[in-house]
């Protein structure tokens, strides 16, 4: 199976916030994970026998629900005489709404990983945790930040950078002697260097080895970075993922990871995080030139430059929750289209000042901008929040914005 689309990526997680959110009074909500390849007869039987054994369910409504979900799901396996590639998830339960009332809800996802093997479980939530193993980013780095004072180790996977260990050196500071007394103190700090290093060199081994890193990335200030990386204090293995150059970094704690990843550019150019960075940030080069320069941002500026067909780049947040809806109103009958934030009050009508607004239909904010912009050879880039750019363009542009080919009034 292909990989997936950014877009489809944004759906995917968006599906499994909704999913997540679902909370069951008791334990029914059913998860149930099909592998490709499984027979679906098979999995129709181990339902059926399922639901006869929660007939044996002590609480009347668990055991009315849970019976409810499992015959919804024998019903939707009736659509398939195969599994997908990937295979197919189940979620189907009631979920409370308050009052001590409940709802049922139903998703089926073709996950954009094999599911591994079969998986009934029935809870109070949705059994998740495979599909978000799915969704880590494939592409991960070392990062190694180190001086005589202290040192780092991190990963960057795909957009996110972990710190996981800072370590503070009992290397003594250097002070001025004479004589004997000069050099006993020097062998002390160069063995304390070297015990040191060797301990980072064993916190790599342990948090490194095992992991299908593609590359390590060494930094911090001044030479040590060179004298810790070339001796031989780093497993031979993961001496081989050691990336050239050693990169100059001010910091040696959590932000000289940051820093790392923001210096080895260059080497990380085929990453995601990469090419977003450089988006936003051409995207601010162009706001601060005078009268804005070929950019714009929010949405009724974005999308104006949309339907002139003047947006060369469509930069959307991962972030955004929000829909286009058409609402009308049932005193006055008045109806648009309106962008509404998900799961918040609809307000007023704008005409009569009725709280009398019902949703008509609606449409994600993000495929509705994508679908907009794919017929007029716009590109639409989807930027997470796990960098600083990431976060600035969801925090002070709305999270749409737009980089142009040609300005507009």
């Amino acid at each position: 199976m292909p990989e997936l689309s950014h877009l489809d990526k944004y759906r995917f997680r968006r599906d499994l916030e909704a999913i997540e959110k679902a909370l069951g009074r008791g334990t029914e909500l059913v998860s149930v994970y099909v592998p490709p390849g499984k027979p679906i007869s098979d999995v129709a039987n181990y339902l059926r026998n399922e639901y006869s054994q929660s007939s044996n369910i002590k609480s009347a409504s668990t055991r009315k629900h849970v019976m409810q979900a499992i015959d919804s799901i024998l019903s939707r396996l009736k659509a398939y005489k195969e599994p997908p590639a990937n295979g197919l998830v189940f979620f189907v339960g009631h979920k409370q709404i308050g009052a001590d009332q409940t709802d049922m809800v139903a998703f089926v996802l073709e996950p954009p990983e094999p599911v591994a093997s079969f998986l009934y479980r029935c809870d109070s939530a949705f059994y998740t945790e495979p599909l978000h193993e799915m969704l880590i980013e494939k592409d991960t780095y070392g990062l190694v930040v180190i001086d005589q004072g202290e040192a780092t180790l991190g990963l960057l996977h795909g957009k996110r950078i972990e710190a996981l260990k800072n370590v503070q050196s009992l290397v003594p500071r250097k002070h001025r002697m004479g004589g004997q007394s000069a050099r006993r103190f020097e062998r002390l700090h160069d063995q304390a260097i070297h015990e040191f290093f060797k301990k980072i060199g064993d916190l790599m081994t342990e948090a490194f080895l095992s992991r299908n890193l593609r590359g390590i990335l060494i930094g911090g200030p001044g030479y040590t970075k060179e004298q810790f990386a070339t001796g031989g204090y780093i497993h031979h293995e993961l001496t081989k993922k050691v990336l050239a150059p050693y990169f100059d970094v001010g910091y040696t704690d959590e932000n000289g990871l940051r820093e790392i990843v923001e210096a080895a550019r260059t080497v990380l150019s085929d990453l995601d995080l990469m090419r977003e960075k450089d988006l936003v940030q051409e995207l601010m080069e162009e706001i601060r030139k005078p009268e804005g320069g070929l950019a714009t941002y929010g949405e009724a500026h974005v999308r104006h430059a949309l339907e002139l067909g003047a947006v060369d780049t469509l930069l959307v947040s991962e972030g955004l929750r929000k829909a286009r809806a058409t609402l009308k109103c049932s005193n006055c009958e008045h109806e648009y289209a309106a962008t509404i934030d998900d799961g918040a009050d609809l307000g007023p009508c704008p005409k009569c000042e009725k709280p009398a607004l019902a949703v008509q239909a609606r449409k994600d904010l993000v495929e509705e901008l994508t679908e907009l912009a794919q017929p007029l050879g716009t590109k639409v880039e989807l930027v997470s929040r796990e960098s600083e750019e990431g976060e600035l363009l969801l925090k002070a542009f709305g999270g749409l914005a737009a980089i142009l080919r040609y300005r507009v009034a």
